[in-house]
């Protein structure tokens, strides 16, 4: 243990606790702009200088660990001072036009200026302009970058992929897309772990919510909207709703309210996924086709764009399901525009997602019958969903827990704990054993791939069951660093599985770059839980029992795996 004083306080902590987790025990929060414990702890910003008694320099309370008998000082004149000409020079180089900025209210260096009074900056503005092809689903304003190299170490240490690098010297040092590519070249999965990183509004999604707008001006449309599971566990936070206030059913009215004609709730196309899925892995399994190679789920923008790049010897192995996103499309286009009575054309479809990579996805095209086109028409973010939500002005307190539309009204609590990391693998393993045993099981019986692996080094669960004389192995992977470890040991046949979950995002959905940002939180972990309580309080807990899902079958796809099914709930995984 090592005493020292902060501020006049002593205070007792464990040998490698830096100063600035020193201080925060004692209720002192140090200001930072470039810190992530364990992932960037460079010291780039300067912003959480400290004074110690008896050093002429100030030094950075962030990679800086308390030893016996220091005397830090963290708001002393010296201090104060050196903040705000750092936060001044930071500002002469960042767009502050904080108006038009999407994350103006919520952005950390937006805090500090104002917490240190910078009101008018003694230091020339010189703005830095880069070109972006500003359709992609990813943004970055070269203009906002305050060179915090966040997005670089989480895109390298958390999910391997190294898209962003520093480029240029001196003080013309930046970040800009790695190996002088552009985004559309680079390996970018579309995660968004940059996004819900970066202190400020350099990084951003690309607002699709216009699209969304007109769609509803256009009496010539009918809106159909879907809202993920993940969304649910989060998109209350920015709104000042609990938890417990935060359901679905308010989510559904809220867009109601903003003039969507129908709202369902995704749940229901992850039961048809399941219904799919499942189908798809014992087909493949009794075969014999998974001896070598696991099959994977494939509801993962994210993961498809990775393994698409990084492991293209391995699509073969993707399950051909679409994810419940495009399969919401496809019913939507077909089963039911014919329940209406319209063309396909009439129908729009908007998903709210809490995924960045979800807007590339929508890019994937449907052709049946007459209809050429897409499964989903545009995809909104959680925060996206907030935006509206506010420019709307609708007042949260005033929402009301409403139903999904019918005819594609229920769905169970499998469904609902896609939005979690291993939670796919478990809908789908629920499901698996009843086709195989004609009842279900105790539906506890596949806790074991229920992974807090995302808070731990590796991210991977690994799961082994028996159904009667049958022994299938899973994995629950999430993190695309973790999954490119995890598939270089299956290439080298390190591990065999036969069925492996795979997120791109670290705790699955709820942890997407579409979720409301916290900065310096990591909240993926208590979200899911969320979802868990969810599915344990649902009344269906099976996709199989999903009652408007077995009608569906028995009126348009006639079972999973018919050939209706293939060609509208299922795609061939290519190259792009």
């Amino acid at each position: 243990m090592v005493n020292l004083t902060i501020d006049g306080q002593r205070v007792t902590v464990q040998e490698k606790t830096t100063i600035m987790e020193a201080a925060a025990q004692i209720g002192i929060p140090i200001p930072k702009l470039c810190y992530l414990k364990g992932i960037n702890e460079i010291a780039a910003c300067r912003v959480c200088v400290v004074e110690l008694e008896g050093k002429d320099k100030l030094i950075t309370s962030c990679n800086n660990v308390a030893e016996e008998g220091m005397v830090i000082y963290t708001n002393s004149p010296r201090v104060r001072k050196h903040r705000k000409t750092t936060v001044e020079l930071l500002l002469s180089q960042h767009d502050s036009n904080c108006a038009g900025c999407a994350r103006g209210g919520n952005c950390t260096l937006q805090k500090i200026a104002n917490d240190l009074n910078v009101i008018e900056n003694p230091y020339k503005k010189e703005l830095e302009r880069q070109a972006w092809d500003k359709s992609f689903p990813l943004v970055r304003d070269a203009s906002k970058c305050i060179k915090c190299m966040r997005c670089i170490q989480i895109c390298d240490k958390v999910q391997g992929l190294g898209v962003w690098d520093v480029e240029g010297t001196g003080s013309w040092t930046t970040v800009n897309v790695a190996g002088h590519k552009s985004i559309r070249e680079a390996d970018c999965a579309l995660c968004g772990q940059c996004i819900t990183h970066c202190p400020v509004g350099a990084l951003r999604a690309r607002d699709d919510t216009k699209e969304v707008w007109d769609a509803i001006d256009d009496k010539e449309k009918i809106v159909v909207a879907q809202v993920a599971p993940a969304v649910r566990a989060a998109w209350g936070e920015s709104l000042g709703l609990k938890e417990r206030e935060a359901g679905v059913g308010k989510i559904l009215d809220a867009l109601k309210r903003m003039g969507v004609d129908y709202a369902f709730d995704t749940t229901f196309s992850a039961d048809l996924t399941i219904m799919e899925e499942s189908h798809e892995f014992l087909q493949r399994f009794l075969a014999g086709e998974l001896e070598t190679r696991p099959m994977f789920t494939s509801c993962c923008p994210g993961w498809i764009r990775f393994i698409k790049s990084r492991f293209p010897h391995f699509i073969s192995q993707l399950s051909s399901a679409k994810s419940p996103q495009q399969m919401f499309g496809a019913v939507m286009k077909t089963y039911f525009a014919k329940k209406l009575g319209v063309s396909p054309e009439q129908i729009f479809t908007v998903s709210v997602m809490p995924c960045v990579a979800k807007k590339g996805e929508r890019e994937m095209e449907l052709f049946y019958e007459e209809y050429a086109g897409h499964d989903i028409d545009a995809v909104i973010t959680t925060r996206e969903l907030v935006r509206m939500i506010r420019s709307a002005h609708i007042s949260p307190d005033t929402l009301k827990e409403i139903e999904s539309d019918r005819p594609m009204q229920q769905g169970s609590g499998a469904g609902v704990i896609f939005g979690v990391t291993g939670g796919v693998m478990e809908a789908a393993l629920r499901t698996a054993y009843y086709i195989l045993k004609k009842e279900n099981p105790p539906v506890d019986a596949f806790h074991a791939v229920r992974s807090q692996a995302f808070m731990e080094n590796d991210g991977v669960t690994e799961a082994e069951f028996a159904i009667d004389d049958t022994v299938v192995k899973t994995a629950v992977v999430s993190g695309l660093k973790n999954t490119e470890q995890l598939l270089e040991k299956i290439e080298r046949g390190e591990v065999h599985y036969d069925f492996v979950e795979v997120m791109a995002c670290p705790g699955g959905c709820v942890g997407g770059g579409g979720q409301p940002i916290h900065d310096g939180e990591e909240l993926a972990f208590s979200r899911g839980r969320g979802l868990y309580q969810l599915d344990e309080k649902s009344v269906i807990r099976f996709s199989h029992e999903n009652a408007d899902i077995i009608q569906m079958y028995d009126e348009f796809f006639e079972k999973p795996l018919s050939h209706k099914a293939h060609m509208l709930l299922h795609t061939q995984h290519c190259l792009p």
